[in-house]
């Protein structure tokens, strides 16, 4: 199978790094748990990443496939799963051209996946693959932001995201992201900026990604 380009993956290349700056969300899955509940089989988790929400999920008893493009990002859910004695399934694959052997009462897509079908063709491609591993009845849930006008419009500066610190450098990140849009293509072009610093609050290192939603 063609697998997708990875010239939009730069926000993934550290898997790690992704866990600490995004992890802590958890507010939907208690959602997904109540419509897991009502299902029998496997359940898909379609652009899975690091298991955010598979992992629990599997916790719970339930029997998960996760599906995901980046393979590091597939390592390191593995590596989480595995550590917890969980039986999770992954497939390395293009979501929106899915080809598993297995239909599901349930498929889901959290966590803004569906920004990164930046076309009108990638998306029907995702859909139309959802709607072929559901079996007949199934249930598909998918989130997405619907950013506001101010956001998509707002200039092309820095603005401060958050701040943690690094457990493995011990050292305290300062997050800010560029925002520009293009609005004929409805896509937004998002750089990162990390910045590092010492006990002292000096600067030892600054990295720069970029990924278009």
């Amino acid at each position: 199978m063609k697998k997708m380009a990875f010239d939009n993956f730069e926000e993934y290349m550290d898997p790690v790094l992704y866990d600490i700056e995004h992890d802590g969300y958890q507010n939907d899955i208690p959602f997904l748990q109540k419509w897991a509940a009502k299902v029998e089989g496997t359940i898909i988790d379609i652009a899975c990443g690091t298991g955010r929400a598979a992992i629990p999920l599997a916790r719970k008893g339930y029997r998960l496939m996760g599906v995901d493009a980046h393979l590091g990002m597939l390592n390191e859910a593995k590596r989480k799963a595995s550590r917890e004695g969980l039986h999770i399934e992954w497939a390395e694959q293009d979501c929106s051209a899915l080809n598993v052997p297995i239909t599901s009462p349930l498929v889901y897509s959290v966590g803004n996946s569906f920004q990164h079908f930046l076309t009108n063709e990638a998306q029907d491609g995702l859909l139309t693959s959802v709607n072929r591993h559901l079996k007949t009845g199934g249930i598909f849930i998918f989130d997405t932001r619907f950013p506001s006008a101010e956001e998509l419009l707002q200039p092309s500066t820095e603005e401060y995201w958050r701040s943690y610190t690094d457990p493995g450098k011990k050292l305290k990140v300062d997050v800010y992201t560029i925002s520009r849009y293009e609005a004929l293509a409805q896509v937004q072009h998002y750089t990162t900026i990390r910045r590092y610093r010492n006990e002292a609050g000096e600067l030892v290192d600054e990295k720069r990604t970029n990924i278009s939603l």
